[in-house]
């Protein structure tokens, strides 16, 4: 028992029935013995929290399961409480795919919650968790400018709106074909978000990426909200700023926050510097949790591509049309064939400090990944820097990278991201972004980044009881309470270059 908490502490656990593998809860010693679901195993050697360790002997070559799924291949033979990592266990993916349409029944959706948080609701529709005035830069070199706007301005509009944020990025010039319409796309999606209730575009006037084109692009712009300045063109970029922020401010102020039912929220799902409690708590968390806003008509968006190799056909079965299921293969084997044409290792994940924190694999990793999805019907694939639009669970095209994939999901509409993590990251984007941790340890260390800690699932904390905390953390924030990357002004956006610069 936990003295603090009053929890039961477990020392040991086995995910599902017929796994190979047990993971240890803390650090383990050799020699001890521990309990594994009514099983002693006593351990061969020390095995670190959020490791594993053998349940059974293990053949070179056999096939390891944990979550009732393949995770690798044994290298050597493994014998029972024997630690199981990279020194013994290897992954068996390469290169490309073939998939085959086999869709299962979906998963009963959970009774409709009638929860309801505090929205701004748009025009078009769509609901706001903030009420905002992003300083948009078409091109890195106003990158300072842009800031300096953005800083000027919430001295003098404070409290009119719910902040005014730069969005700066060192790209826009010197880009060619794909890659500039890549950022331009990026860009007018970001300004059309529902958290934005202006925007200011702020150009120099000579680079690739230029105003009118960037508007062009995107119809769905509410023009009475959006203003530019061409830094080129004015006099004082910084005055010229201002007062179309000022003119933005007069427009914005008028909208009010109303209560919202949970179809509203658009969440982004996102992990990073995951570790072996990932696949256990926060993961598992995020996806019951997407399985109530789906059922409610809410939206939830999972991207990360690379990180579900080794688990796609999870997504593939729930795939709720024969197009859905062709759009997700197609997106699956156009991101491997990316890493191939760049003469990179398909399946060189994880990362180092996925490795120190338990995850051998990247079907391992995936495996826990693919969790935050829940049980929901994939209703729709869409390519980077597109917009979502179809209610229910959407796959969106992105790499790993957190900031990448995070600006991507922002882009794609998502009001609030839902960042899980074990290790621990400080980073943010302009929509709120969650930290849930995946263990207590983390919690406890980094109070200022985290907004909800998971790590309690494994210390007795039942799941009914953690996912009503969790969607009360949920509804607070969208409804107004800052997150902490918001209380840390921890804003930024990464744009995925994949072109050439001249």
């Amino acid at each position: 028992m936990n003295a603090m908490t009053g929890l039961k502490t477990l020392d040991a656990m086995r995910v599902t029935p017929g796994d190979h593998v047990g993971v240890a809860l803390r650090d383990l010693t050799a020699g001890e013995r521990v309990d594994v679901a009514g099983e002693p195993v006593e351990l061969a050697e020390a095995t670190g929290k959020g490791h594993k360790f053998a349940l059974a002997p293990i053949a070179q070559g056999g096939i390891v399961l944990k979550y009732g799924w393949p995770i690798g291949r044994a290298t050597r033979a493994i014998g029972v409480g024997e630690w199981v990592h990279s020194h013994n266990l290897e992954t068996t993916l390469s290169g490309l795919a073939t998939y085959t349409y086999s869709p299962t029944p979906a998963a009963p959706a959970p009774p409709p919650a009638s929860a309801t948080f505090m929205g701004y609701r748009r025009a078009d529709g769509r609901v706001g968790t903030r009420n905002e005035i992003w300083v948009i830069a078409t091109v890195g070199c106003v990158a300072n400018v842009c800031e300096k706007i953005a800083r000027l301005a919430r001295s003098e509009f404070a409290g009119e709106v719910d902040g005014i944020t730069a969005i700066t990025h060192p790209f826009g010039c010197s880009q060619l074909g794909d890659d500039l319409s890549a950022t331009r796309r990026i860009l007018a999606t970001l300004a059309g978000h529902p958290n934005v209730g202006g925007v200011l575009f702020v150009g120099l006037g000579c680079e690739s990426n230029q105003l009118d084109a960037l508007l062009d692009s995107a119809p769905w712009l509410d023009r009475s909200r959006v203003r530019s300045v061409r830094s080129q063109s004015v006099e004082n970029e910084i005055e010229a700023g201002l007062e179309s922020i000022g003119e933005l401010v007069t427009i914005a102020a008028n909208d009010a926050r109303e209560a919202c039912p949970l179809s509203g929220l658009v969440i982004g799902l996102k992990c990073g510097g995951s570790d072996g409690f990932s696949g256990l708590t926060a993961n598992p968390l995020l996806g019951r949790l997407t399985d109530r806003v789906t059922a409610a008509g809410g939206s939830a968006i999972l991207t990360e591509i690379p990180e579900i190799f080794g688990a796609e056909q999870l997504l593939m079965s729930r795939a709720a049309s024969r197009q859905v299921f062709d759009a997700l293969a197609s997106v699956v084997n156009d991101f491997k064939q990316y890493f191939i044409d760049h003469d990179q290792p398909v399946y060189e994940n994880p990362s180092p400090g996925n490795k120190d924190g338990g995850i051998t694999t990247l079907e391992e990793k995936s495996l826990g990944a693919v969790q935050k999805g829940g049980s929901a019907p994939l209703v729709d694939v869409i390519r980077y820097g597109e917009r979502q639009t179809m209610q229910g669970l959407t796959l969106l095209e992105a790499p790993g990278n957190d900031a990448v994939s995070s600006t991507a999901l922002a882009a794609a509409g998502a009001n609030l991201i839902l960042f899980t993590t074990g290790r621990g990251t400080p980073l943010g984007f302009p929509v709120p972004t969650l930290k849930i941790s995946s263990n207590s340890a983390l919690a406890a260390r980094k109070p200022g980044w985290i907004d909800f800690n998971a790590g309690g699932l494994v210390q007795g904390r039942s799941p009914q009881q953690t996912d009503e905390a969790f969607l009360a953390c949920v509804l607070d924030i969208a409804s107004g309470t800052p997150a902490c990357n918001e209380n840390n002004d921890e804003r930024s956006i990464a744009i995925w270059k994949r072109g050439v610069t001249l």
